[in-house]
């Protein structure tokens, strides 16, 4: 029989001016692993707070299972002050944890000298060399490489306890949930699949939630009919009103003046904020290297290696992500092309028409006294109409344009940021940890925007489904100063290191094997060479790719359609010359993308 760790009956929230949620209610047995989703700001992490006990609801309560213990992580952890030996445990196993989250080279750092992204790290390390009944994650996934996050995925995936977590990341939601609370518009909503085996909470929240949708759009279109209807009846003349029952016509009244429930959110995010023209050469990389100065002064080049020096080029259309381990400098390798450090070896050349925006995982541009349409107006003083606009465009309404920027949730502080950023009309966009605190809905719009976005992009994150949708090639960092192009995305280097036996060789040795071809690519690269450059060839690829998984949604869309037809002769005669077209362009997609495939090669 589950033993109930957390039970939370009509829990209530608000910020000030702003309602978060009503009359949520939960119940936590052990072997439960819930996710909380929900849009920036509808109150995820206030709900863990008061599961925790960190926050009192409004209203509510929330009761512990006896003797039961509770271990939080926060949003932004506090640490206690010592080392970072002391604030995880001085046993084996604090540093082998601190190990596998990317922390074991700042073991005797004190903690408070330490990132934002450190502390978190030392903080999650803490809580799980710990014995805990239940275990209360928000955003466990920011700031770790991929290594540190397959780890902590398969470390959650056993844990037997009950586990209620936030986080953006959908590949940790499918794998690790069993149960998915849904907050929209202050109500909740718990998901979960038919049977264990049925499938994750992730995939049931997802499916329930196009249900909910489509049934909400189907009652609204059954509201209206009857509205006509009743409308036509209250109209039919004066005479004939005086004989209607009053009771009707109160019903009548209160069904055509009714509306549906406003939308969470007014319209798509606005991205499209246009962008400067991108000419034909880029950003090029000549001999960079870049080494952190040593006491001795800022110009010496003798201090800590980040990068040997390498070349590369980035051409209009290019999308390249940059993976490696923390600390392995792909911060720093973005700072170098933004401008804000100074190779210590080789130059860049950058294009006369390149306008770079850069989206950095730590706000620097974001001044937290400031309110919102403060901040967009800028130097303007106050915000123009188009201001106002794109504001609205971005999800900041009403009273959220005059709230301080130190009282939005760490995701509406990354929207206003992109937004931000995106105002300047950049081609060359800098993503650094983009995925980090956005919720699903953003994200997936971002995903759409870069998609269709004609600059230069450059993303370092650690989200796989981030990074499988908007890069094509990876620039992966071994961490000793090594960088080689990887081909295949992110898919193409976690099986490059799955295959490789890396735990036996150096960090040399490491670089090498990644900046080494496969024999497969050698004999390829004895073909005739392509007239068409290497990133025009991955664009055009991508793109039939594109056009491919478009072609495709048709023609089982009209296939579909055709099996719904049942036995009406002529819709299926129609149904049947569109399947044709539909096939056909199924076909000579398949055709473009070959034909490119092999010329890529």
């Amino acid at each position: 029989m589950a033993v109930i760790l957390i039970d939370a009956q009509g829990l209530k929230a608000s910020r000030p001016n702003r309602p978060l949620f009503d009359d949520i209610s939960l119940t936590l047995s052990d072997g439960d692993r819930i996710g909380v989703v929900g849009l920036n700001g509808c109150g995820k992490s206030t709900l863990l707070r008061i599961l925790s006990g960190d926050y009192s609801p409004d209203s509510g309560v929330v009761r512990y299972g006896r003797g039961a213990r509770i271990g939080m992580l926060a949003q932004q952890p506090v640490l206690p002050r010592g080392s970072v030996r002391d604030a995880v445990s001085e046993d084996w196993r604090g540093e082998a944890m601190l190990d596998r989250l990317g922390m074991s080279g700042l073991i005797d750092a004190q903690t408070n000298e330490l990132s934002g992204g450190q502390q978190k790290r030392v903080a999650l390390a803490k809580l799980l060399v710990s014995e805990w009944n239940a275990l209360i994650l928000d955003e466990p996934t920011n700031h770790l490489d991929l290594d540190a996050i397959a780890y902590l995925e398969e470390w959650l995936a056993n844990y037997r306890g009950g586990l209620v977590l936030v986080t953006h990341d959908r590949h940790v939601l499918d794998r690790v949930t069993t149960k998915v609370l849904e907050i929209d518009r202050g109500h909740a909503y718990l998901h979960m699949p038919a049977n264990r085996n049925a499938g994750s909470g992730y995939a049931a929240y997802l499916a329930a939630r196009i249900e909910r949708e489509e049934q909400a759009a189907t009652a609204e279109q059954r509201r209206r009919n009857l509205a006509r209807t009743e409308l036509a009846w209250l109209r039919r003349g004066a005479p004939a009103r005086t004989t209607k029952p009053k009771a009707r016509i109160a019903a009548a009244t209160e069904l055509v003046n009714r509306r549906p429930e406003a939308a969470a959110r007014s319209g798509e995010i606005g991205l499209s904020l246009g962008n400067q023209r991108l000419g034909s050469k880029g950003v090029e990389l000549h001999g960079v290297g870049f080494s952190w100065p040593t006491s001795k002064g800022a110009n010496d080049s003798g201090g800590a290696l980040v990068l040997n020096a390498f070349d590369h080029e980035l051409e209009p259309g290019d999308r390249l992500g940059i993976v490696g381990p923390n600390g392995a400098g792909k911060s720093t390798l973005l700072d170098l092309i933004a401008g804000r450090l100074k190779p210590t070896h080789g130059h860049l050349d950058i294009g006369s028409t390149v306008k770079i925006g850069y989206y950095d995982q730590l706000g620097r541009e974001l001044n937290v006294n400031q309110r919102v349409r403060e901040a967009v107006a800028g130097d303007k003083g106050q915000p123009s109409i188009e201001d106002n606009q794109l504001m609205r465009q971005f999800w900041f309404d009403g009273d959220t344009q005059y709230a301080p920027i130190s009282t939005l949730s760490g995701g509406e502080r990354r929207r206003l940021q992109l937004l931000l950023t995106l105002i300047e009309q950049p081609n060359v966009l800098l993503l650094d940890e983009p995925t980090n605190d956005l919720d699903l809905d953003t994200l997936r719009a971002l995903e759409d925007y870069l998609d269709e976005w004609p600059g230069i992009v450059v993303v370092v994150s650690h989200d796989r489904v981030f990074l499988d949708r908007t890069v094509i090639d990876v620039l992966a960092l071994d961490g000793v100063g090594g960088a080689a192009v990887v081909r295949g995305g992110v898919a193409g280097w976690l099986k490059q290191r799955k295959s490789a036996p890396t735990e036996q060789m150096s960090g040399a040795q490491r670089g090498k094997l990644i900046a080494t071809p496969t024999i497969a690519a050698t004999e390829l690269a004895q073909k005739p060479k392509s007239t068409k450059s290497p990133s025009t060839l991955r664009r055009m690829v991508a793109q039939s790719e594109t056009a491919l998984a478009k072609a495709t949604a048709e023609l089982e869309k009209i296939t579909a359609q055709m099996s719904a037809a049942g036995n009406d002769h002529v819709k299926l005669a129609k149904i049947s010359e569109e399947l044709a077209k539909a096939q056909a362009k199924v076909n000579a997609a398949e055709e473009t993308w070959l034909a490119l495939a092999a010329e890529a090669e």
